[in-house]
């Protein structure tokens, strides 16, 4: 029980996180609202939001459900609301982690929030941030001693049954089975399966989220785990050691298009392109894009459902080339069938780049080249993904991407009230019952 882990979750404050945390927090929560708020329209959501509620009925403990309303247990409504920002591949992520945190975080949070009436909006923001740091942590220590390539729910449920651990409260020996169960049972699904043959399996976080609630809540009631590996064995402690000194939510990248990570760099290349050199997309005759080995196994020229297209290089940089961005309804419904996009995705070849492979995962790099009828021929160069901590998507950009992704399901006018709310958090010691009521209530799609 050495690990600075445990004391971290117990003792954290408002008043132990700089300026810039608290600030990042509220982007990161700002930016998954509208996450959420485009994924409701997926069937994806609306499956698991209905398999929540009937399959996770409510008992002493009741949860709202993110954006639904309806009622279930705080660990379905975990796994429909994570479920629910997964199946917008829009939201925050980290590079060495390969993956996604606060995906399990917010849904962790706000089901556990609805079990504390009197929570203040400073301590659900520090509740956020430490669960980014303790999500991201177990990533990185699990990908270091891990033989295989595992989706986010393997490590992020981590971060789920910290939060378990800070608001019930658990002990610190409770807290510590917690990490131990949540780590033996974070689901290690293989995440290339989902890449080469894309589901609604997704990212495992939905899974990830309800194994780690359920760590916390079995360990509350004597339930014993496996000491945690990633938390607790010596070649671990490098990860945890600067806790409270460096701030790992300061590292995640924001997504200006929901879709892989892994296509961005090749869809930024391609819009600078087509900004540059303003060519229409009719004129294009094929396209090259060089890039990593990870992002040229997402080769799903005709993508038949929103979850192919999410995780298809050639359609989202078609979309990008006839649109000049990716937005959602492009990859979903009759954006599916657009006839000039699926001709531009079949005219769009992937290559391996060794260099760009052995940057892979800290830096995500591709090269695009566009050739035109007439035969001319446009090179982008190397290009990096936007939104990448040391390439910053801006906090009035991440605003911009919030409306662009909440206004289409919510209106105007409750976009902007969220928005404002999330504002407000942490500015005074106020309850977080008004918040909880916008962002637990049903949304009509």
């Amino acid at each position: 029980m050495g690990t600075p882990a445990i004391p971290f979750i117990h003792h954290l404050t408002f008043g132990d996180l700089p300026g810039t945390v608290v600030e990042q927090g509220r982007l990161c929560l700002l930016d998954l609202l509208g996450v959420a708020l485009a994924g409701r329209q997926t069937a994806l959501s609306r499956i698991a939001c209905d398999h929540a509620v009937e399959f996770f009925a409510a008992g002493r403990r009741r949860s709202r459900i993110l954006f639904d309303g309806r009622i279930a247990s705080p660990i379905g409504a975990g796994l429909a609301g994570a479920m629910t920002i997964d199946s917008c591949d829009g939201h925050d992520g980290h590079a060495e982690t390969k993956g996604h945190v606060g995906v399990t975080v917010l849904p962790a949070l706000l089901a556990l929030a609805e079990q504390r009436p009197d929570m203040s909006g400073r301590e659900f923001l520090t509740s956020l941030v430490l669960g980014y740091e303790i999500g991201t942590r177990a990533g990185i220590a699990l990908h270091a001693s891990a033989c295989d390539y595992h989706t986010s729910g393997a490590w992020n449920a981590l971060a789920a049954a910290s939060l378990v651990a800070r608001l019930l409260p658990l002990d610190a020996q409770q807290t510590r089975e917690a990490l131990g169960i949540a780590e033996y049972h974070g689901p290690r699904s293989q995440m290339m399966r989902c890449i080469d043959h894309p589901t609604m399996v997704k990212d495992g976080s939905g899974w990830g989220c309800m194994a780690g609630l359920s760590a916390g809540f079995l360990a509350k009631q004597g339930f014993t785990g496996a000491p945690a590996i990633t938390v607790e064995q010596p070649e671990a402690q490098a990860y945890w050691g600067d806790l409270g000194e460096r701030w790992r939510i300061m590292e995640q990248y924001f997504k200006p298009q929901p879709v892989c990570r892994w296509a961005h760099p090749a869809i930024d290349a391609a819009q600078a392109l087509k900004q540059r050199h303003g060519f229409a997309s009719e004129q294009i005759r094929s396209v090259r894009v060089a890039t990593f080995h990870h992002a040229t196994r997402l080769a799903h020229a005709q993508p038949a459902t929103t979850e192919e297209a999410q995780y298809s290089l050639l359609f989202s940089v078609a979309v990008a080339l006839k649109h000049g961005m990716v937005n959602f309804d492009a990859i979903q419904g009759d954006g599916l069938t657009d006839a000039e996009v699926l001709r531009l995705s079949h005219v769009i070849r992937t290559e391996e780049q060794a260099e760009f492979t052995a940057r892979f995962p800290n830096e995500r790099m591709a090269e695009v080249s566009v050739e035109l009828n007439d035969g001319r021929r446009f090179e982008s160069g190397p290009t990096q993904a936007l939104g990448d901590p040391d390439l910053p998507f801006g906090a009035t950009a991440i605003r911009q991407k919030f409306g662009r992704f909440a206004e289409g399901t919510c209106g105007e006018r409750l976009a902007k009230e969220l928005a404002a709310r999330v504002d407000e958090l942490g500015s005074e010691d106020t309850p977080i019952a008004p918040f909880l009521d916008l962002v637990l209530g049903e949304i009509r799609v």
